[in-house]
């Protein structure tokens, strides 16, 4: 039962890292942004990046801020992880 609930939370961080990863990688190529698809990888992804485009810098032009929303989320990963393994008895 452990196991199971490990790997859905695995899956879901990961699924929403790869979005965040997506999206860094539709603002270098023109889109729709209408189209149904990257509409709903924006709003499920702007709630988690807007707090980090607020407080990390743009650097050279550069939105890093993807970068620190990708390893916050493997440390709340890890987090969520770590409790549930010691919630087991």
């Amino acid at each position: 039962m452990i196991g199971l609930i490990i790997e859905i939370v695995n899956i879901a961080f990961s699924v929403l890292i790869w979005m965040v990863i997506i999206r860094c990688l539709l603002s270098f190529i023109p889109h729709n942004p209408y189209q149904s698809i990257i509409r709903f990888i924006y709003e499920v992804t702007e709630p988690v990046m807007a707090p980090f485009r607020r407080i990390v810098p743009v650097i050279g032009g550069l939105d890093i801020s993807p970068i620190a929303v990708v390893l916050a989320l493997e440390l709340v990963r890890w987090a969520f992880i770590q409790v549930i393994l010691m919630l087991r008895f």
